[in-house]
């Protein structure tokens, strides 16, 4: 028997086992049981996991949950890489380990949409992430997970997980409805604006039902927002600038059939559709040329920029489908067990692949890249005794296809660099597909009244990547009734992306982006990655009582294997055109060996059951590639997130924060490997932003928000890419100042409730 039907007959065999009370004909009610908690929920009280509240959603009203969720310790919103490409769409960074490394999953579920998106040289994706296809209404409350905690879930989860919860079928009928309004002050930068509802009750005494719905709209900035703030420019590029925020269109509709046969047993039926369009906005990944048009004004060179600017060059269309049963059975023991189907339509404009015409507009012609996933996964919780310790043992299964077709990321032709080795210059298959195999066991043991030990190891084989073993160790002991000592450790992985592994996936540069410079170059995909690898270890104390919580963290993951663009050639094409010709080759490779350290902390204060403060703090001693000695991500050396909050009456509360940001450091190196020079190596100063509101219930039914975010007008522009190039110099960096953060917004909500 081949090791993949083993490996399929063995996931095969533990999910049925998983999930015993989907296959019985009659199931029994029995009492309830008190056991100790599962290995799962003792990982969610491990130092690195913090939560997001209903209430936090309510009082910070967004189009955006990152924005939500960056104010919680050891998360921050980076650029998919530290380039500055695409430097606008900011994704949720945990840990500083990079949006790659950071699992997003939806009632524990992963969500793989973004990975339909082209993976470019130095990590770029045009995309702003899988945190906005759940309708805030629909929302319970969003775990986020860094650390050890987030290594059981598997492929992906190296930096950490977020997990977005959603609000179950309630026992009475009950209706919501959510209209949201920002205006900037400044007519340059784009408003949010957002319709939401929600149905949900029984339908007969077995049967329930959910049906969340959304309309949203993020208007774009001016094009030429950042005119006037960017890096100096000379010769061709001068007077040129960096795009500002893209707008995007959201529609979301989700739906949810649940049915309880009994008290123990529970089988809910998922049906979700999500779309969302860009509004663009100009950026065309690398710096636009600019003329001026016979009226005088300004405008990009490119007649397809100009023409696109406004409209949407990029629809992504999301369907899910998901069938899922839970049950409990004799003795407190309990099963899980899902089949999900997710489906990606990433429709776009064509874009170029070589060099200076990555990311601008081949021609008008759109092109669908379609991602099709699905996840079948199961787990039995079984309490028992060791000795006289009490247990409880979870045994569980996975098993993951995933199968991806994108024609214009393998459209790269071969004819000015040279012909490759073994690769056709034309017509290359666009399809590629990979599986996961998984297995996992994990035991959750009372050691003593006041210690917790929770061991585990989890087994994953990837059809291209090949084995990953990932053990775990978790240990809480109560010093005190108030004092808490937690530490973890774990070896987490992230299987190569599906552009990394695809030979067919070809980059071609003329020199300016080549490593090591020395002429025209190709990067292709390499189906020979290992996954990277990250032993994450955390140690922790907290202190908790009815009016103090005060926490402190220490982290360090130690990365192995990161995937890079590669630095040494691997050869070197042959023929090919002028100066251009005999094209070095390189190939997506292996980094040996990489580091993130730092500190997490939470202080809390209750003054009066009225009045409470809340603070944390993320820390960061070092983030770097041991090989090149870059950070890995362009994050504040630290981050403050300060909250006040003040129930005045019944009916009103009112609330102020604060989010200090320290100084962000510029790269060392520009594309080339050469070290950047004078704007190329400018650092990002602290800032911080400061927001109030508060809400008023008119009565039982009627809720008014009002806000206002950036109280003091700190706006930062966008200045360029993070690097340039050297000899020649022909694209002109901006350090770390790749982003824009708009300014000061009013914001306003209104919430009716039946």
């Amino acid at each position: 028997m081949s090791k993949h039907k083993q490996l399929q007959w063995l996931a095969a065999t533990i999910l049925p086992l998983a999930v015993p009370g989907v296959f019985a004909q009659q199931a029994t009610v029995l009492p309830e049981v008190e056991v100790l908690g599962t290995a799962e929920q003792a990982w969610k009280q491990a130092p690195g996991v913090s939560t997001v509240t209903q209430e936090d959603l309510s009082q910070l009203p967004t189009n955006d949950l990152s924005d939500v969720l960056r104010k919680q310790p050891g998360v921050n919103l980076t650029g998919n890489s530290t380039s500055g490409q695409r430097g606008n769409n900011r994704q949720i960074d945990l840990r500083g380990m990079g949006p790659e490394n950071t699992l997003i999953l939806i009632d524990g579920k992963p969500v793989n949409s973004r990975k339909s998106v082209r993976f470019g040289w130095r990590g770029e994706r045009d995309t702003r992430g899988d945190m906005n296809w759940v309708p805030t209404e629909a929302i319970d409350h969003i775990e986020v997970l860094r650390g050890p905690a987030a290594a059981r879930y598997g492929n992906g989860a190296a930096g950490g997980v977020v997990n977005i919860v959603t609000k179950g079928t309630p026992d009475k009928f009950g209706a919501s409805a959510t209209l949201y309004y920002g205006k900037r002050q400044h007519k340059e930068e784009g408003g949010e604006r957002r319709a939401s509802f929600s149905l949900a009750g029984p339908i007969s005494d077995m049967l329930g039902f959910r049906l969340t719905g959304n309309i949203a709209k993020t208007d774009s900035d001016a094009w030429d927002i950042n005119r006037g703030h960017a890096s100096t420019r000379t010769g061709t590029f001068a007077g040129t600038f960096p795009a500002g925020r893209e707008g995007v269109r959201n529609r979301d509709l989700d739906a949810r059939l649940s049915l309880r046969p009994n008290t123990m047993h529970r089988i809910d039926l998922d049906a979700s559709f999500s779309r969302q369009g860009n509004i663009y906005t100009g950026d065309t990944q690398n710096t636009n040329n600019f003329t001026t048009l016979p009226n005088g004004q300004l405008a990009p060179t490119s007649q397809r920029v100009r023409d696109a600017i406004g409209s949407e060059t990029n629809r992504m269309y999301r369907t899910n489908y998901a069938l899922t049963h839970t049950g409990r059975y004799e003795g407190g023991a309990s099963s899980t067990a899902y089949l999900q189907y997710e489906a990606t339509r990433n429709t776009r404009m064509d874009e170029g692949l070589a060099g200076g015409t990555e990311g601008l507009f081949s021609d008008g012609t759109f092109t669908t890249a379609k991602l099709d996933t699905t996840t079948l996964h199961g787990e039995y919780n079984q309490p028992g005794k060791w000795g006289e310790l009490d247990h409880v043992m979870t045994l569980g299964a996975e098993v993951v296809n995933q199968k991806f077709t994108d024609r214009n990321s393998v459209s790269q032709t071969t004819t000015e660099g040279g012909t490759i080795a073994g690769l056709s210059g034309t017509g290359r298959s666009p399809k590629i597909d990979a599986k996961i195999y998984s297995v996992f066991v994990e035991d959750n043991i009372e050691l003593t009244r006041d210690t917790i030990l929770t061991p585990g190891v989890r087994f994953d084989h990837h059809s291209k990547a090949g084995n990953n073993w990932s053990p775990s160790l978790n240990l809480s002991h109560s010093l005190t009734r108030e004092i808490t000592l937690k530490a973890g450790i774990a070896r987490a992985y992230k299987a190569p992306n599906l552009y990394q592994l695809n030979p067919n996936y070809l980059l071609y540069s003329r020199g300016i982006g080549c490593w090591g410079g020395g002429g025209a170059c190709y990067l292709m995909g390499n189906s020979n990655l290992k996954a990277e690898t990250s032993i994450n270890t955390e140690l922790g104390a907290e202190y908790a009582d009815e009016v103090l919580v005060a926490g402190l963290t220490w982290f360090h993951n130690d990365y192995r294997n990161k995937i890079d663009a590669g630095h040494t050639a691997i050869g070197k094409a042959t023929g090919g055109q002028g100066r251009f010709a005999n094209a070095n080759v390189f190939q997506w490779d292996n980094v040996p060996k990489a580091l993130v350290h730092g500190l997490e902390g939470t202080f809390n204060y209750r003054f009066t059951p009225q009045l409470s403060w809340s603070n944390n703090l993320t820390y960061m001693i070092k983030s770097e590639n041991k090989s090149t000695g870059e950070q890995l991500s362009i994050i504040p050396k630290y981050t403050v997130n300060s909250r006040l909050d003040w129930k005045l009456t019944e009916e009103a509360s009112v609330f102020g924060s604060a989010t200090f940001y320290g100084k962000q450091k510029a790269n060392k190196l520009d594309y080339q490997g050469l070290p950047v020079q004078g704007e190329e190596s400018t650092n990002l100063s602290p800032y911080a932003l400061v927001g109030l509101g508060g809400s008023y219930a008119i009565n039982r039914n009627f809720k008014v928000g009002l806000g206002i975010e950036n109280l003091f007008d700190k706006r930062l522009y966008r200045r360029g890419n993070a690097i340039g190039v050297n000899n020649p110099r022909t694209i002109y960096g901006a350090g770390a100042a790749t982003y824009n953060e708009p300014g000061r917004m009013f914001y306003i909500t209104l919430n009716a409730t039946l």
